[in-house]
């Protein structure tokens, strides 16, 4: 059993995970920018550890600032909670090669899903259809313009790490696309320390259907339905609609359709 745990992030996950794990009876610490001196999960940890200046990239995105706060604290683990390096891979080694537990994926399965590029050229090889588009290494402007132009506007630059909707820009036509990618990437560089982008052909009126999978350590997986992400304002989900009734009838619970 962990007792001691640091939640490398801020705001609202890491307060959802304090109370979480002190629920269990786990000591929490947490780290905290400048920014968020008082904030409130500073407030609620056990015991919080500062990192730096306000930028991201100068606190949160530094890997070796929070194994550092880990190991100075005593904290057996490190929770990434979402975004900004949950998906890192590099980061996942960097805490287990410290003798900290790793609170995710597998490094390895990071390293195949944590990055849309990288993920998406895994379903294309497994035959599964994905969305027509540029995801190589060529990061010039000029030659993405190009691509997008091959592909057909309007289309969708992403950033190829993190998630939360940020690092997305729809483009209409070629003229908006120079000024879009330099955004895109400014804020992608600012949120993940990753300023790589692809770019999909924009489909209009999608849906959007995820189905969440859990795993342990000890071999046990479950999945939790599929949910309906559909409804979304900016790249981020508004609403998940997840189906109920077969979990709840197979535990002899009533279940009850909510509109």
């Amino acid at each position: 059993m962990i007792r001691s745990l640091l939640i490398a992030n801020r705001g609202e996950i890491a307060c959802r995970i304090i109370r979480t794990v002190r629920s269990l009876g786990i000591r929490t610490v947490a780290v905290y920018s400048d920014a968020d001196a008082k904030a409130l999960h500073v407030r609620q940890a056990d015991e919080a550890v500062h990192i730096g200046a306000s930028p991201a990239r100068e606190s949160y995105l530094v890997g070796e600032k929070i194994i550092a706060a880990a190991t100075a604290t005593g904290a057996e683990a490190i929770h990434p909670g979402y975004g900004f390096l949950s998906e890192n891979a590099e980061f996942a080694q960097a805490v287990i090669d410290a003798g900290l537990i790793w609170v995710g994926p597998k490094p390895d399965s990071i390293r195949a899903m944590g990055l849309k590029d990288a993920a998406k050229a895994l379903m294309a090889e497994a035959g599964v259809p994905v969305t027509p588009g540029y995801m190589g290494g060529n990061q010039e402007a000029d030659f993405l313009a190009r691509q997008a132009a091959e592909i057909g506007y309007p289309v969708l630059i992403k950033a190829v790490a993190g998630g939360g909707g940020k690092g997305m820009r729809k483009v209409e036509d070629a003229a908006d696309f120079a000024n879009s990618l330099t955004s895109c990437q400014r804020e992608a560089k600012a949120s993940f320390g990753n300023d790589i982008v692809l770019i999909e052909k924009w489909i209009e009126s999608p849906r959007h259907i995820e189905v969440q999978i859990f795993g342990d350590s000890h071999g046990n997986v479950v999945h939790l339905f599929e949910r309906d992400c559909s409804l979304q304002r900016r790249h981020q989900k508004v609403i998940e609609e997840a189906r109920r009734r077969e979990w709840m009838r197979k535990r002899g619970r009533p279940c009850v359709q909510r509109r």
